[in-house]
């Protein structure tokens, strides 16, 4: 068999391409702000993860030109050599004192971040407990380990606990969830798990790519909203979001981090973050920690569209009653998501399509998301084409 025939027979994107109805790589034109152009026209944007609008902050531009003018375009080379600047050494030190930790790390993406902390942390004695909803960039995390991967059901703590006790007491365990879940805006049931892992021995990482910036006090994520900040041994985010760069990080005990800064693969030969993206992010975070009322405006943004969207007539996803940005309803069938994605592009509202096996098959889901800057009126018109094309 060639290596190329799987790329032959692959025939799943130029079948939806023919149809009409593919809904990827859609060219966008201008800011990722709360309307955008794309493809020449007018959306208004409902799936992207700019959770606090900082993306086109003027300060968080400025920083990003003036280090590039300072340091150039990149540092072409890793941290572990020539690639660590005073930029980088001060974002992970406001990181450490915003998250109140002893120690942060970063990394060139978020989803290298996963990669970088399991596969370092995680070894042949080691066994990882993985909720089936978490990010992939874990599953490929715990691929990259040489320890052992046990999925528990979806925030299923008697599942997670069935597990936990076959395994020996004094074995390495690590239970990895989602802080806030990317498809459904659930929150973790993180106080159940630390539970769970002290009465069984284990550490807890908590992956907060989508709650940093979102829940917690002034946006400090899931182990801030559950006040629990000592009782998690990791936490892990992205730049990509809240942030408004690029990049990664972790916090962790001060041991901790200097184990995975002096034996990560993923982090010893990977170039280090450019500098443009090192000083956004600094930026984005001393305005979160300056203006904390972002995070509240996003929570009243996100009861409002639900609750609008609900005296519509649109089915949303239950998500546990969470107040978090991202609202996802259901489309169901893989064919109908599809034509009510494009109906929606069409009409002016751009939403993410969810399909298997981001979704489960019959339950594929329109995922809307909301930022901070976002306006009642500008979400009252989105919502009033959305109820038209999804009574169409």
């Amino acid at each position: 068999m060639s290596l190329f025939t799987k790329c032959v027979e692959f025939t799943t994107a130029r079948d939806v391409k023919a149809s009409g109805l593919y809904p990827y790589f859609h060219l966008l034109e201008s800011r990722q702000d709360t309307t955008v152009i794309m493809e020449g026209k007018r959306r208004i944007m409902l799936g992207s993860n700019n959770y606090l609008g900082l993306t086109v902050h003027p300060e968080v531009i400025a920083a990003s030109v003036e280090a590039t003018e300072r340091y150039g375009t990149g540092c072409s080379g890793s941290r572990f050599l020539n690639g660590t600047l005073d930029l980088h050494i001060a974002l992970e030190q406001e990181l450490a004192k915003f998250m109140r930790a002893e120690s942060a790390i970063t990394f060139s993406t978020g989803f290298q971040s996963n990669l970088a902390i399991i596969s370092a942390l995680v070894d042949r004695h080691d066994t990882i407990l993985c909720d089936r909803e978490n990010h992939a960039s874990i599953y490929d995390g715990c691929r990259l380990s040489f320890g052992k991967t046990l999925r528990y059901r979806h925030s299923d703590m008697a599942d997670l606990e069935r597990q936990l006790k076959e395994l020996p007491y004094d074995a390495g365990k690590l239970i990895i969830t989602d802080g806030v879940f990317s498809m459904s805006g659930e929150i973790a049931k993180l106080p159940d798990i630390v539970t769970l892992a002290k009465k069984y021995n284990a550490a807890v990482m908590v992956d907060d790519a989508h709650g940093f910036g979102v829940i917690g006090e002034g946006g400090r994520g899931t182990a801030s909203f559950f006040r629990l900040e000592n009782e998690v041994d990791i936490t892990m985010s992205t730049f990509s979001k809240s942030l408004a760069s690029l990049g990664g990080f972790m916090v962790a005990k001060e041991y901790i981090v200097d184990y995975v800064r002096h034996t990560s693969r993923p982090f010893i030969f990977s170039a280090s973050i450019p500098p443009s993206a090192a000083a956004s992010a600094l930026a984005a975070l001393k305005i979160i920690e300056r203006e904390p009322e972002r995070v509240a405006r996003l929570k009243t943004l996100a009861c409002y569209l639900r609750n609008g969207l609900t005296e519509r007539g649109i089915a949303l996803k239950d998500n546990g009653g969470a107040d978090t940005p991202i609202v996802p309803f259901y489309t169901y069938e893989v064919e109908k998501t599809l034509v009510k994605a494009k109906e929606l592009f069409e009409a002016g509202v751009y939403v993410n399509p969810v399909l298997p096996p981001a979704a489960p098959a019959g339950e594929c889901l329109l995922r809307s998301s909301l930022m901070a800057t976002h306006t009642e009126t500008l979400l009252d018109e989105a919502m009033d084409i959305i109820q038209k094309v999804m009574k169409q």
